[in-house]
């Protein structure tokens, strides 16, 4: 069992899994229960589903295609995406997820946390936290609905979401996200220890040795999407993951 968990983070739009960079110009890769079967073989651990589209939309989560999925599915999922009551998330832990990922809905309704982890425990309620600098360079959570960042300081931001029954927070770097350019690894040290959680960092990840960095600044998960859909140089649409010893052998040596 690796000491730090590595979780695929796949993104969906009109039911096909796509790719972003930055947050912008998604790119279909592919369909996800493909995606999903192949991880399968890989025997990866967890998941991560995010429809990035249901929230713009104001639609529901599309609880078809979510069960369609995880029947398919041999390890954990969590999903995020059009969340917006706690009935929601109780019928996709009905369906089978493991967890549900909140984000733009509590930037609206901040008791939404508390009743989701009142109906599922706080072990199966995940806040998403979008977040870029400001102009001043300064950490400011991202309203990906609105397009921009807030007011909001992350780590009081992320505070209140535990105070309200956050399980586990994730924290996606928005100017880093597709890059490959590696995690915000001074973002990572600023929350991790000053929270009671465990934390997922994403954004950024390019090489396996990225996520040995980001646990040393204490990531207790770490998460990437284009390393786990993408080959190559050229970003040939290939869906991979690295093999269990070899992610051994870089948190051993980290």
């Amino acid at each position: 069992m690796l000491r730090t968990r590595v979780i695929p983070c796949l993104l969906l739009k009109n039911r096909g899994l796509v790719k972003t960079i930055s947050f912008a110009d998604p790119k279909y890769v592919g369909d996800p229960i493909n995606a999903v079967r192949i991880f399968n073989e890989m025997e990866v651990d967890e998941l991560i589903l995010l429809d990035i589209e249901a929230s713009k939309k104001g639609t529901p989560p599309d609880f078809e295609l979510i069960q369609d999925i995880i029947s398919e599915a041999f390890m954990p999922i969590a999903y995020g995406g059009g969340i917006r009551r706690a009935e929601e998330a109780q019928r996709l832990v009905s369906l089978g997820v493991e967890k549900v990922v909140v984000n733009s809905a509590i930037l609206r309704n901040r008791g939404l946390v508390h009743e989701i982890s009142e109906k599922l425990g706080a072990s199966s309620t995940v806040v998403a936290v979008d977040v870029k600098k400001d102009w001043l360079g300064r950490y400011r959570v991202y309203d990906t609905l609105a397009g921009k960042t807030t007011d909001k300081d992350p780590l009081a931001y992320i505070r209140e979401a535990i105070s309200g029954g956050a399980g586990e927070i994730f924290v996606n770097d928005v100017a880093r996200e597709g890059t490959g350019k590696g995690y915000d690894i001074d973002l990572i040290r600023t929350l991790a220890p000053e929270i009671s959680v465990p934390l997922i960092a994403c954004g950024g990840a390019g090489i396996p040795e990225h996520f040995r960095k980001a646990a040393d600044a204490g990531a207790s998960a770490v998460a990437a999407g284009s390393m786990f859909v993408y080959m190559g140089r050229h970003r040939a649409v290939m869906i991979n993951y690295p093999p269990q010893r070899t992610l051994e052998g870089i948190f051993k040596n980290g």
